[in-house]
């Protein structure tokens, strides 16, 4: 069997002259950067404000966000919503996105199960996150679970051992100099920020203890919300 090739990747589906999230927003739906385009219903692109405190990073958009567009706005959304607010901090105050655009899944009758992107995906997805991360100026970066940890700060960072650290960014990542300049804004440098991993909140769905589990990241989001005020 002749070795699988890897995907193409998005940086050729970026406009050069993107100034704004709405240009790299409006550009998003003629990527053909990895094969998930194909099946999923649209892409899903980042939400929020451009000067937003905190950017929250998670894995990829869901059933439900793949229908409406949105990231955040199923089951984890909802409960990642609930978390937010009861760690003090404000909804307009929060960037979201996926390491991964589209929704990767398999089909079983008439249902859609989650697949988990692996890291071709991830890879070939990464210049759109990199090109978001050039036009915010977050006080805080929020990781969002396994997947996103790998898109910005490599394979070997583990949520699990680091979770609810203040970590400096982009100085963290594993390539900080994606980070540190704007090329989208003819290299201009970026503010210095933190970062701080915790668990996705779907983790929370699946866990046989989700009252525990839910406290945990309400307890990590406190983080997130006193490192932003700073």
């Amino acid at each position: 069997m002749a070795p699988t090739e890897p995907p193409p990747g998005a940086e050729r589906f970026i406009p050069a002259g993107a100034h704004s999230l709405d240009d790299l927003k409006r550009a998003a739906p003629g990527c053909r950067g990895c094969e998930l385009y194909a099946d999923a219903t649209q892409v899903v692109f980042g939400r929020g404000d451009a000067n937003a405190k905190i950017v929250m990073v998670g894995e990829q958009p869901g059933d439900i966000e793949d229908q409406k567009g949105f990231p955040f706005v199923g089951p984890a959304g909802h409960l990642l919503r609930r978390a937010v607010d009861a760690a003090g901090i404000d909804v307009p105050d929060i960037y979201l996105t996926n390491a991964v655009k589209h929704f990767r899944f398999v089909q079983r009758g008439s249902r859609r199960i989650h697949q988990t992107p692996e890291q071709p995906h991830i890879t070939a997805c990464r210049p759109w996150l990199v090109s978001e991360f050039a036009l915010l100026r977050p006080r805080v970066v929020v990781v969002l679970g396994a997947t996103a940890a790998k898109a910005l700060l490599g394979p070997d960072f583990r949520v699990t051992r680091q979770r609810g650290q203040v970590l400096r960014w982009p100085d963290a990542a594993q390539h900080p100099d994606d980070f540190r300049r704007a090329p989208i804004e003819g290299g201009k440098e970026v503010p210095p920020a933190k970062l701080i991993a915790t668990i996705h909140p779907s983790a929370v769905l699946r866990a046989d203890d989700q009252d525990t589990a839910f406290n945990g990241l309400v307890d990590d989001l406190k983080v997130v919300a006193a490192t932003a005020r700073r």
